[in-house]
C-alpha cells in the first residue's frame, strides 16, 4: 500500500497526525506530494512524517525534489512526468534509495525500468478527480499488460476503492498507490489495516 499525501482530504486533520494513524495500521510507504509547497515547507513537513514514520519503519520518499529528498536523507524519490530524467536522479540517489516513476502508458513504464527506476505507479487505472489531467482511464486490462512486460514492481493508481481493490491485484499489480481512501477516512489506522487486508488476499 502505497500512501500519496493530499492535506486538502484529510478533514482539516493535520497531515502528520493521519500519517501516524496510517502507520500504525499494517506495512506500507508514504509519498510526500504537496506540490504547493516551497521547498522549505516540504522540508519542515518532510522531517515531521519522518518523526512519525521512523518508529514504525515506514519508508518515506518525496514527490519530485530530489534536492529535498537529499537533504533529508529520505528513503528515495518519486518522479512524475515532468520530473528530471530517470537515470539522472538514480545517478545522484545512488543504488541505496527508492526511485519509483509515475507512468501512463507502457512505454513510459518500460523506459523508467530500463532507467533505474525500482518500480513504478501506472494509472489511471478508473475514472478519478485527482488523475484528470493524465486523460482517459487506462483500465484494467492495460494494467494487466503493464504488469507483463515490465520487469519491475508496478503499482496501480486512480479510482481505486476497497470495492475494485480485487480486480486491481488480478491484475498481477504488485500493490496500489491510495490517496482518500486512507487520508480521508475517519479512521486511518483501520483503513489502512482493511485495506491491506484485502490486498494480502
Amino acid at each position: 500500500l502505497y500512501v500519496v499525501t493530499d492535506r486538502q482530504q484529510t478533514a482539516g486533520r493535520p497531515l502528520a497526525e493521519v500519517i501516524a494513524a496510517a502507520a500504525r495500521g499494517a506495512s506500507l510507504a508514504v509519498q510526500l506530494r504537496e506540490k504547493d509547497l516551497s521547498a522549505r515547507e516540504l522540508y519542515d513537513l518532510g522531517a515531521r512524517l519522518q518523526e512519525v514514520l521512523s518508529p514504525h519503519r515506514v519508508p518515506l520518499l518525496i514527490n519530485d525534489r530530489l534536492d529535498v529528498a537529499l537533504a533529508l536523507n529520505a528513503d528515495g524519490v518519486h518522479l512524475a512526468g515532468h520530473s528530471l530524467p530517470t537515470r539522472t536522479a538514480r545517478r545522484v540517489l545512488g543504488p541505496d534509495k527508492l526511485l519509483g516513476v509515475s507512468t501512463h502508458s507502457l512505454d513510459a513504464a518500460r523506459q523508467a525500468a530500463e532507467d533505474g527506476a525500482d518500480f513504478v505507479v501506472f494509472g489511471p487505472v478508473f475514472a478519478t478527480p485527482s488523475k484528470l489531467a493524465y486523460g482517459p482511464p487506462q483500465g484494467l486490462p492495460q494494467l494487466a499488460a503493464v504488469v507483463r512486460e515490465v520487469p519491475i514492481p508496478v503499482l496501480g493508481i486512480g479510482g481505486i476503492t476497497p470495492a475494485n481493490l480485487l480486480q486491481v491485484r488480478q491484475t498481477g499489480a504488485h500493490g496500489v498507490a491510495m490517496i482518500r481512501a486512507v487520508l480521508a477516512a475517519p479512521d486511518p489506522c483501520g483503513a489502512t489495516q482493511e485495506l491491506c487486508r484485502l490486498l494480502a488476499e
